[in-house]
């Protein structure tokens, strides 16, 4: 099980630091109390780092994180249609 958790934590990681470098391009004005020196290099680095390690995984960690990301999305898919304002305004 810790293995699973470090894959989504490494794959949140990644996450965040694409995240970062698309919204200083996407969005410049947004108020940033925080800024990141060369976030042009770490960025990139940081998240090509996290997917290095996710990809380094077990196969049988890869089918337990597989089989739950799909439980998670069927989960998701049926609670936002039962629970979606655009459907019910319709």
């Amino acid at each position: 099980v810790g293995e699973v958790v470090s894959m989504g934590t490494l794959l949140a990681f990644a996450t965040v630091s694409a995240g970062v470098l698309v919204l200083r391009y996407t969005q410049p004005s947004l108020n940033r109390p925080f800024r990141v020196r060369a976030a042009i290099i770490i960025c990139p680095l940081g998240a090509l780092t996290c997917l290095y390690l996710f990809w380094q995984a077990f196969q049988e960690n890869w089918e337990v994180m597989l089989g739950w990301t799909l439980i998670g999305v069927v989960i998701y898919a049926v609670y936002g249609y039962h629970h979606s304002k655009l459907r019910r305004a319709s």
